[in-house]
């Protein structure tokens, strides 16, 4: 198991128990009490979580295990902005993935006056945004329901993704750096990230601004393999030119 995958659950445990202590992780996890240190301190730096006396406490006011509809309404004017760019790209005919994000729901909001559109998303909010509308076929992916995301997590509907075509994939993330490429928190939601983006022509990363320069701790995708970047305009402009020296098409929404 890699250190990522461990501390993940390490993650997850702490989320259902409130707190763990070092030798019942050690024990779950099988591995040494000094491994288990270790991955404890370095999520400690992270700010995911508090050592306590002989374990660990989640930090729940963390972003990371906000809520979604608190994150929904966070940075919201940046995430409709982005989205309103976003749906400009959007077709009639086409078939397009929407991955979990709250950007992506914001997307969904904006995809009106199609004659006849296919939407798969692993999103339960962005399903139930679509379903009344008559001209949208909408497809979820399958999975894990995870508390308080309305995600679905996994694979169990890799079957199904990888019998799919989609001309663009619209995905956000927790992070985003030239070298790490798009990285997010929940290993879970990553792999299923991944496999989306496989499936598409075109693969369009929705990030505002609080996401440059950020590195999480799964990657989904490459830097390269991202063939559109939209952002809001309180970029970081040392990394928007750094993105754009690099080659990456970025387009900033107004």
């Amino acid at each position: 198991m890699f250190p990522f995958e461990r501390q993940n659950k390490i993650i997850h445990l702490l989320d259902q128990n409130n707190k763990i202590t070092v030798p019942e992780l050690s024990r779950i996890l099988d591995v040494s009490i000094s491994t288990i240190r270790n991955d404890l301190s370095s999520l400690e730096e992270s700010g995911m979580i508090k050592k306590v006396h002989g374990g660990a406490v989640l930090l729940k006011s963390e972003e990371k295990f906000t809520n979604f509809n608190d994150r929904i309404i966070r940075n919201i004017e940046e995430k409709e902005t982005i989205a309103k760019e976003a749906a400009t790209l959007v077709k009639n005919n086409q078939t397009i993935i929407l991955d979990a994000s709250s950007t992506a729901l914001a997307l969904a909001k904006e995809l009106h006056g199609f004659t006849r559109l296919t939407v798969i998303t692993s999103g339960l909010y962005t399903a139930i945004e679509l379903k009344d509308n008559p001209n949208i076929s909408v497809i979820l992916t399958g999975g894990i329901v995870t508390t308080n995301s309305f995600t679905l997590e996994g694979i169990l509907g890799s079957n199904l993704i990888e019998n799919i075509h989609a001309d663009v994939c619209f995905m956000s993330a927790k992070g985003f750096t030239m070298e790490e490429g798009l990285t997010d928190f929940n290993i879970y939601e990553t792999e299923l990230k991944r496999l989306l983006a496989k499936r598409t022509n075109k693969l369009v990363a929705l990030l505002d601004h609080t996401k440059m320069g950020v590195i999480s701790t799964a990657s989904i995708t490459a830097a390269e393999n991202i063939d559109l970047l939209i952002t809001d305009s309180k970029i970081n402009r040392v990394l928007y030119k750094k993105f754009q020296d690099a080659g990456l098409p970025v387009k900033i929404a107004e």
